[in-house]
């Protein structure tokens, strides 16, 4: 394991670009940073609210979940302090989609809440599929007596597109495809559990018929008191689901069996992503503590359309 940047506020949504550098959203910090592979960080752009999950998609930019932004408290030791994300922030500004050119740092609204008809309280994590369009979470938001019941959505990047798709997911957080583009993975935070939806075709779902109406198909929860976050896939398969409480990432086979868990050192172990030549570097944000940790990962991680 190897720490290659530290002082980030709050980082997820790790992009693994083609130079070796690796691109993060600071949530905490309403903006995007570039790592370089020495460590060196400079600013791609600033968001404002709370930039989440992030994609590049089929033009080369850049696609931001902003979740409107959280409000933090400090937690750990004054020797080791950590960031705690902990309900809607004072300040929040409203659900949103962006693209950003990585060049410039432009940022636009691709959409935003009430487009479409949608409701978008918190966007979360995204994926695109070979079609062009991509999936992302709303994982709503958090008030000290209520919390946003939330969904799924589909979107195409030209922006003629954004539709609700599955409803109601409990607060949904990562998101993935499997390898031949026909199985869409959810992670849902509070639940902890790991879904799988039979896509019919793109923005699509061929729902299963269940005692309780149309649904999914439920993959696997850990037991104990704990949080699922975000998700990466491998080139086999297998499901990397971040997973706070344990400290680490749950590794889950297709069939729903726990293939390894692999422990990190930080409270909220929130996403990873794949890179190398070989695919098998895996880089995974250690939030709380504000570091991106580089590691060799046993298998190779699923190349990403785009």
């Amino acid at each position: 394991m190897e720490i290659i940047a530290e002082g980030l506020r709050f980082p997820e949504g790790p992009v693994v670009m083609p130079d070796g550098s690796v691109i993060v959203v600071e949530i905490e910090a309403g903006q995007i940073t570039r790592i370089a592979p020495d460590g060196t960080k400079s600013t791609v752009a600033e968001t404002g609210g709370g930039p989440n999950g992030a994609a590049v998609g089929p033009d080369g930019k850049l696609y931001i979940c902003n979740n409107g932004g959280f409000h933090y408290v400090n937690g750990g030791t004054d020797e080791a302090p950590f960031l705690v994300p902990h309900g809607q922030a004072e300040n929040y500004s409203g659900g949103r989609i962006e693209r950003v050119d990585i060049a410039t740092g432009e940022v636009e609204i691709l959409y935003k809440d009430g487009d479409f008809g949608c409701v978008l309280r918190g966007p979360n994590d995204i994926v695109f599929d070979d079609a062009g369009g991509f999936w992302f979470t709303d994982h709503g938001k958090t008030r000290p007596r209520e919390r946003d019941v939330t969904g799924v959505f589909y979107a195409k990047a030209d922006g003629s597109l954004l539709k609700e798709v599955i409803f109601p997911s409990e607060n949904p957080n990562g998101i993935g495809l499997s390898p031949d583009g026909k199985r869409l993975y959810v992670a849902e935070t509070y639940t902890c559990k790991l879904w799988a939806y039979n896509i019919a075709a793109p923005g699509e779902i061929a729902f299963d018929e269940g005692l309780l109406g149309p649904q999914g198909e439920f993959l696997y929860s850990p037991a104990g008191y704990k949080y699922f976050d975000s998700l990466g896939v491998e080139a086999n398969g297998n499901i990397c689901v971040a997973t706070i409480g344990e400290c680490g990432i749950s590794v889950i086979s297709p069939e729903g069996e726990l293939v390894e868990f692999v422990p990190t050192v930080d409270p909220f172990t929130t996403n990873i992503a794949f890179g190398g030549e070989d695919m098998q570097a895996a880089y995974i944000c250690l939030s709380a503590t504000g570091q991106l940790l580089k590691m060799d990962w046993k298998r190779p991680g699923l190349k990403l359309n785009y």
